[in-house]
């Protein structure tokens, strides 16, 4: 997949277009990122869990074909490729950004 946990990704559609965060989880194909895709969850109180009731704003999961990581060097969105690597004698397969050719992998 072209978005991992950690990456700082750019929402390029839906109603969240243009914001910016961070993938806090994936789950299947899609990623909860930071700040974006918020709603609104009605809580109902639970004092044996010390749960408190009321409105909750949360982030909710964004399909990943809506989001491009963010290019390291020029901090604009980029397509991903990938490339092999020879890192102390095993070859590894990176990421790299398509705009600038930098590792988004760490």
């Amino acid at each position: 997949m072209h978005i991992h946990k950690g990456d700082q990704v750019a929402v390029i559609s839906g109603k969240d277009r243009g914001k910016r965060g961070r993938v806090l989880h994936i789950i299947g194909n899609r990623a909860i990122v930071e700040g974006v895709g918020m709603i609104r969850k009605h809580v109902r109180a639970n004092p044996q869990k010390g749960i408190q009731g009321g409105i909750l704003e949360q982030e909710a999961p964004i399909h990943v074909s809506n989001l491009l990581p963010i290019d390291p060097e020029s901090g604009k969105p980029t397509r991903v490729g990938q490339k092999f690597l020879d890192i102390d004698g095993v070859k590894r397969k990176v990421r790299i950004a398509r705009r600038s050719g930098a590792e988004l992998d760490r």
